[in-house]
């Protein structure tokens, strides 16, 4: 069995070319992430003599929940019309034009940073709407185009080195970002932003793509209503879809890191950054693990007892008072969530008919990726509400009892064990035709 994925599909230039835009894109988006909730923050709990609002631990961090919101609402409505679009226009031209905007969403960042927080605060929350539009846009697009520039016997291993590439850039981004922070200022990394999403453009804008080929007939709010009555239908898929949305919705601390890092861990700009990578150290680790050793017994038990160790993590981390307990439970989260996410990813590939999958997908984006953003504005209302300790200690004990009503309300998916039973199933089962 190989050690790592290997590194020969990198023969296929184009494919070179979108991981290195895939990589520092996520990387630019990660620095970008963590300065932008420092300094909103900062920007609310610095006095207003100084440029500020003064404001409360609670209320600066239900502002730090507000961005979040800004980001989800464009993701909600836009998500559908990025599918459509990635069927019907170039995908890679939909990916250089993305991410001109996301270069020129960064200038208005870096604009702010000279600001006081009466005007740089609407800067911020107007990127924010605009990043959301752009992020509506870019995953289809992207997801659409890499499985076109390998063979499909290899998409396998592109997929691992997806992943690698993208937890290394979770990592790296908001160390180096809090880092350049603490010491060169928000400037800056929004500067080595600038330069990293343009590198992105170069190498996509290079790449020798295969020529775009149209869905024809493709329709619209019908498909999204035929992969919703799919997913009702089929317990496991319904199981995982909705076991992650509740649990990303209710037990992410990723917003409030900000809070923690300057007001109950008292360790800055840099230690924000330390803190941010952390669940990417653990989520790193456990994808390169299953990239090598992939689960193939036990699969269902194995994602209800991951999402049970992140809550507990999570507990650890909001009642943690010492920076190196709280890094550590951090990266226990990430390895947790990174043991759902593949055995989800994996149970809604395989539970669903090739002829259902893009569809299947499509609802699965909108209800997954959306709710990061929604959780992180939950997790500003809990902490205006509660405190950040307390909404902390909430979101974990949240994802518990979510694994343990899980366990009884989808028992397929809690007793479900190997992979290759699943796919026999759903070749077994053809959904109903489309009226």
């Amino acid at each position: 069995m190989a050690l790592a994925p290997s590194l020969h599909v990198f023969r296929h230039r184009a494919y070179l070319h979108f991981w290195l835009m895939r990589v520092s894109i996520a990387a630019a988006r990660q620095m970008e992430a963590i300065t932008i909730g420092y300094q909103v923050y900062d920007l609310a709990r610095r006095p207003a003599e100084t440029g500020g609002l003064g404001w409360s631990i609670e209320e600066s961090a239900f502002l730090l929940g507000l961005v979040g919101l800004a980001q989800f609402v464009p993701v909600l409505l836009l998500s559908l019309v990025g599918g459509q679009a990635a069927d019907r226009l170039n995908r890679k031209m939909i990916l250089i034009v993305s991410n001109t905007v996301r270069v020129l969403l960064s200038f208005g960042l870096l604009a702010s940073v000279f600001l006081p927080a009466s005007n740089a605060l609407p800067i911020i929350f107007g990127v924010a709407i605009l990043l959301g539009c752009v992020n509506a846009f870019t995953p289809a697009a992207a997801n659409s185009l890499f499985p076109r520039l390998v063979p499909r016997k290899e998409l396998p291993n592109a997929i691992a080195w997806n992943s690698l590439g993208f937890q290394t850039a979770v990592i790296v981004g908001p160390a180096i970002g809090g880092l350049i922070y603490g010491f060169f200022g928000a400037a800056t990394v929004y500067t080595v932003a600038i330069i990293l999403a343009s590198f992105a453009i170069l190498a996509i804008a290079t790449a020798k793509t295969p020529p775009h080929e149209k869905v024809l007939n493709v329709r619209g709010w019908s498909m999204v209503f035929e992969g919703l009555g799919y997913i009702q239908r089929n317990k496991i898929v319904l199981g995982a879809i909705s076991l992650d949305l509740v649990v990303v919705f209710f037990g992410g601390a990723k917003a409030l890191l900000p809070v923690f890092a300057r007001d109950i861990l008292h360790v800055g700009q840099e230690g924000l950054g330390i803190l941010a990578a952390s669940p990417a150290i653990g989520a790193a680790t456990v994808a390169f693990i299953l990239a090598t050793r992939p689960l193939t017994r036990h699969t269902g038990p194995w994602m209800m007892w991951a999402v049970c160790i992140y809550g507990v993590a999570t507990l650890v981390f909001g009642l943690s008072p010492y920076f190196f307990l709280s890094m550590a439970a951090l990266i226990v989260t990430g390895a947790a969530d990174e043991i759902s996410v593949y055995v989800r990813a994996s149970l809604i590939q395989l539970a669903t008919p090739d002829e259902m999958k893009g569809r299947v997908s499509s609802v699965s984006f909108i209800f997954i990726s959306a709710s990061n953003e929604l959780g992180e504005f939950e997790s500003g209302v809990a902490a205006r509400l509660l405190g950040p300790v307390g909404a902390v200690v909430f979101g974990g004990c949240a994802a518990i009892a979510t694994a343990l009503i899980w366990t009884r309300l989808f028992p397929d998916l809690a007793r479900a064990d190997r992979f290759e039973k699943i796919e026999e199933q759903a070749v077994s089962e053809k959904p109903p035709a489309s009226v």
